[in-house]
C-alpha cells in the first residue's frame, strides 16, 4: 500500500510577518496577565481576537484557549 506524503508548504513573507506579530502580541499579553492587569477571561478573549486578527501561519494546530 503506497502512502502519499504531503508536500511541505513554505510560508510566504506576509504569513511570517503575521505570525511574528501574533507571537509578539501574545508575549505582551502574557506579561499583562502576569502583572495582574487583566483577568484570565480577558486574556482568553484577547487571545481569540489576536488569532482572528493576525491569522498565525499554524493557527489550526494552536491549543484551544479556555
Amino acid at each position: 500500500m503506497s502512502k502519499t506524503i504531503p508536500q511541505a508548504v513554505e510560508p510566504t513573507t506576509d504569513e511570517l510577518k503575521r505570525d511574528f506579530g501574533y507571537h509578539i502580541a501574545q508575549q505582551i499579553l502574557n506579561n499583562i496577565l502576569d502583572a495582574g492587569f487583566i483577568s484570565r477571561d480577558e486574556y482568553v478573549k484577547i487571545t481569540q481576537l489576536n488569532r482572528a486578527s493576525f491569522s498565525p501561519y499554524l493557527v489550526d494546530i494552536l491549543p484551544n484557549i479556555t
